[in-house]
């Protein structure tokens, strides 16, 4: 069969791969056209359009880029009609995807949705969108099973993919990493994660970096995104006890002792990891404005939002400052604080229900073509 499949980010590329590597053992024909990155390349999609091109954060950033937004949905439409897919599968990237399922609904294409839209936390009316437009969707929180039902829209509940990819990657020695990328001491390291767009790694690494100077027995080393050049990131890197990695998180996580996280799919990596972390998130006013009366959260963490209480502690918008920072990675590097942040983690992976989400939900997209 023939598979179309959308993501917009680096996390959708991640999870599309591994997707598209259960496609392959379920169906030996399946020939695969993506919107992606370098990962659902390698797993062996035909890369139409990059992430990088496509991706932009927060309401004021997509405002100012709606010309290239439109651009690009009307050159998905095409490409998809001259591809003519069995199936389409969308992987989160509401905005974008939502717009391409209502036209591909009414082309008489099969719409299937892999890592639902976050409309729990905001816009819940879209729900009435999606009933319309997708046939099948395959959520990977356990939260959002119970959501879409009670709306009278069955979806299938088939794990955290996250899982899969932390199970399947490569273990590392210590030592060798150290050398390798050129990390200037044996301190223990403190694993800064920004985020993978330039604007929120501008504004998250400023204010992350600014508590450097009061934990010297520490190493801190910024988690580079595959999305942005080594160069982009020169500028962070003037303090002695700042050091940096490419592309390489999981094995930066597998060693660290602890992590400041820009809030995303990145606080539930660190949690799988097992590292206690302090959860950060500072958008423009703007955006921010418009967020704050839409989102009806308690919590913006994922971690948070799957046990149901505060584990880790998020620093958001005002509350993100110098002071903060330091007094909340004081509280995580030693003592009961970071101890009760591991023991929620255990519960937390239970929770998310084992390895085999990819798996699982290629089963069920090929069985319902």
């Amino acid at each position: 069969m023939k598979y179309y499949i959308i993501a917009g980010e680096a996390s959708g590329d991640l999870h599309g791969s591994n997707l598209i590597k259960a496609l392959i053992v379920k169906d030996q024909n399946a020939e695969i056209r993506c919107w992606g990155g370098d990962l659902m390349q390698a797993a062996g999609g035909i890369l139409a359009k990059h992430y990088k091109e496509i991706a932009f954060m927060g309401f004021l950033e997509v405002i100012l880029n709606l010309f290239t937004i439109f651009k690009n949905i009307r050159f998905c439409k095409k490409d998809i009609a001259e591809f003519k897919p069995d199936v389409l599968i969308f992987i989160d990237y509401s905005g974008f995807n939502l717009q391409i399922a209502k036209w591909a609904k009414v082309n008489n294409f099969t719409t299937n949705y892999y890592i639902s839209p976050q409309i729990w936390a905001s816009r819940e009316g879209r729900i009435e969108k999606i009933k319309r437009d997708i046939d099948a969707m395959y959520v990977i929180l356990p939260f959002e099973k119970e959501f879409y039902e009670k709306h009278d829209f069955p979806v299938h509940f088939v794990g955290h993919p996250l899982l899969d990819a932390v199970a399947n990657r490569s273990k590392i020695n210590e030592k060798d990493f150290r050398i390798a990328n050129a990390l200037k001491s044996e301190k223990p390291i403190i694993a800064l994660l920004p985020g993978s767009r330039k604007q929120e790694v501008q504004k998250m690494l400023t204010l992350m970096l600014s508590v450097v100077n009061d934990f010297s027995n520490y190493e801190f080393v910024i988690a580079g995104a595959p999305s942005l050049d080594h160069t982009f990131y020169a500028a962070f890197l003037k303090n002695p006890n700042v050091s940096f990695v490419s592309n390489k998180t999981y094995d930066l996580l597998s060693i660290a002792e602890a992590a400041l996280v820009t809030s995303g799919t990145a606080t539930l990596e660190t949690a799988i990891f097992k590292v206690p972390q302090v959860v950060c998130y500072k958008a423009n006013w703007i955006s921010y404005q418009i967020a704050k009366r839409i989102i009806t959260l308690d919590y913006i963490s994922l971690v948070n939002l799957i046990l149901k209480k505060e584990v880790v502690k998020e620093l958001i918008q005002d509350d993100l400052t110098t002071k903060n920072l330091k007094s909340e990675l004081h509280k995580i590097l030693e003592g009961s604080y970071r101890d009760e942040q591991l023991k929620s983690y255990t519960e937390l992976e239970k929770i998310l229900g084992g390895e085999g989400a990819s798996a699982n939900a290629a089963e069920l997209i090929v069985t319902n073509a």
